[in-house]
């Protein structure tokens, strides 16, 4: 008994420290592979949140396209009374509604407030800015308003214009050409009131014509 116990406590050691460097190997390689996990679990969480990033930026893109679309549109604006203010029609109308703001082909602005002369306005294209019922006509602007018994018929040509329809003003900072009855008119700078049929001219030129004999 005695021989063969010391037989086993001789070889104890061996087998405690072969079975130590196991455990100690395993643990190691346990590690390494959380360690690896780990990693893998922040690379894909960072990519997840940059492709999240991409898609918030082309969302936002998105969100600034066209949420409708009309063609050979027109819409009137009504007086508090319910009569008709002023008409805006066109080819096309594309409105963006992160702006609020209407893009608009081959535009035609008409002021039908009653009692006054009714003003016709063209353009190539306009904005219609729809929280301050403004209108931003643009290329080749052509402006026609009829005579009146207090007023001279008017035709004007630029390349601007700012549409304030509720105040029934027309303005605009670029050159015009003016022909107010017989009258030719070149300057920079217009202001228009239709409610008191003034015209306010910036720096410029009037050619009167000749008086009758």
């Amino acid at each position: 008994m005695n021989r063969r116990s010391r037989r086993i406590s001789l070889k104890s050691p061996e087998r405690m420290s072969t079975l130590q460097n196991r455990r100690t190997s395993h643990r190691w390689k346990m590690l390494a592979l959380m360690l690896t996990a780990v990693f893998f679990a922040f690379g894909s969480f960072w990519l997840l949140q940059a492709m999240q990033g991409d898609d918030g930026g082309s969302l936002g893109d998105a969100g600034n396209e066209p949420d409708y679309i009309v063609e050979n549109f027109s819409f009137v604006r009504m007086t508090p009374t319910g009569q008709p203010r002023y008409l805006v029609s066109g080819e096309r109308l594309a409105h963006h509604p992160v702006t609020d703001v209407s893009e608009v082909s081959k535009p035609v602005v008409e002021s039908m407030a009653p009692g006054r002369p009714r003003m016709t306005m063209h353009a190539e294209r306009a904005q219609i800015h729809h929280k301050e019922n403004r209108v931003e006509l643009a290329d080749n602007v052509d402006i026609v308003r009829p005579a009146t018994p207090t007023s001279q018929a008017m035709r004007a040509r630029t390349d601007a214009l700012t549409v304030l329809a509720d105040e029934e003003i027309v303005k605009t900072s670029r050159p015009v050409q003016m022909q107010l009855g017989g009258s030719t008119v070149n300057s920079v700078g217009l202001v228009a009131e239709n409610p008191t049929q003034k015209l306010h001219l910036g720096r410029g030129q009037i050619v009167y014509p000749p008086r009758q004999q």
